[in-house]
């Protein structure tokens, strides 16, 4: 809406758009007259709230006189005006928005005329944020979020952790900043994300949409997992198997007269296999049943084989 153009010949406001008619008697120079200005407070609102044109650098001798207050057309009943012409409107609707002159009518019926203007926004609805996902591994997957309303012309920005989102590479925003994309998401992004709607009368957050991020800790299938398992558990086993033959080696008595070391198979096994339970015979017990091997015991080391 464009400010209203210089008053009609005469200086009257035309009927139709004529807000309250009162007398604002005063003298003045034209350098104090200059200086009036009309502030709307606040400078912008919402349908329902109080608005006020707030009228400064009046000249001192003004006064009103409340005698001469003519309601016009576009009075409602919702307006008050105050002595120093400051204008109060209550309960204020989109239909208020508009431009607002001040006339002031020295004894002179000489007319000055200060403008101010009145901006009415809808009050904004709860936005809604829609998340593709919210446990994501690092480095591996992507999040999408979506921020829904249904006020129209509307600003929208991002929140993370109750501070405003940084844009960087990863994280990025759609033309209209209703969708953001981090691309992979990492642990430092981890948290709450929320998207804030505003005009110049109000805003509104959404709930917030909580972030939550699950480590790859594997980084192999299942299969090999299963391998890898299997394998260590065999060499654990392999180890401790070596280390009871060593130990027993070194406690073990050798035939006095070959410098032989006897050891036998427990158990063993048809068509010649080898058998896994090997055994030492200490000397401190009769030799057992089960087959013998001799070994010769160089001097100074040993070496065993079954």
């Amino acid at each position: 809406m464009e400010p209203p153009s210089a008053l009609p010949r005469g200086g009257r406001v035309p009927w139709q758009d004529l807000l309250l008619a009162v007398s604002l008697l005063t003298l003045w120079n034209p350098l104090t007259i200059a200086q009036v200005t009309v502030e709307p407070v606040p400078p912008s609102a919402t349908e329902g709230k109080d608005v006020l044109l707030q009228v400064h650098n009046l000249p001192g001798d003004t006064r009103l006189d409340v005698r001469v207050i003519i309601p016009g057309p576009a009075h409602s009943g919702r307006e008050t005006v105050y002595p120093n012409g400051s204008l109060l409107f209550r309960n204020i609707t989109l239909k208020d928005t508009g431009y607002y002159t001040l006339q002031i009518v020295d004894r002179n019926y000489e007319v000055a005329q200060v403008t101010g203007q009145v901006r009415i926004f809808q009050p904004l609805a709860q936005p809604t944020l829609h998340a593709s996902n919210t446990t994501v591994t690092e480095d591996k997957d992507s999040m999408v979020l979506t921020c829904s309303t249904n006020n129209p012309e509307v600003s929208i920005g991002w929140l993370f952790n109750g501070q405003s989102l940084k844009l960087m590479e990863r994280i990025t925003l759609s033309q209209d900043n209703r969708t953001l994309t981090i691309r992979p998401v990492r642990k430092v992004d981890a948290g709450n994300y929320q998207c804030e709607v505003s005009n110049p009368g109000d805003s509104r957050k959404s709930d917030p949409v909580r972030l939550d991020m699950s480590c790859d800790t594997t980084g192999f299938p299942v299969g090999s997992m299963v391998g890898i398992t299997v394998g260590v558990l065999v060499g654990l086993a392999l180890v401790a198997t070596l280390g009871c033959l060593l130990l027993r080696t070194r406690t073990g008595r050798y035939d006095d007269i070959s410098h032989t070391l006897i050891l036998f198979c427990s158990c063993p096994q048809p068509g010649g296999r080898l058998c896994p339970d090997l055994e030492f015979w200490t000397g401190s017990s009769r030799l057992p049943a089960a087959p013998w091997i001799f070994l010769p015991i160089p001097s100074g080391s040993f070496l065993a084989s079954c």
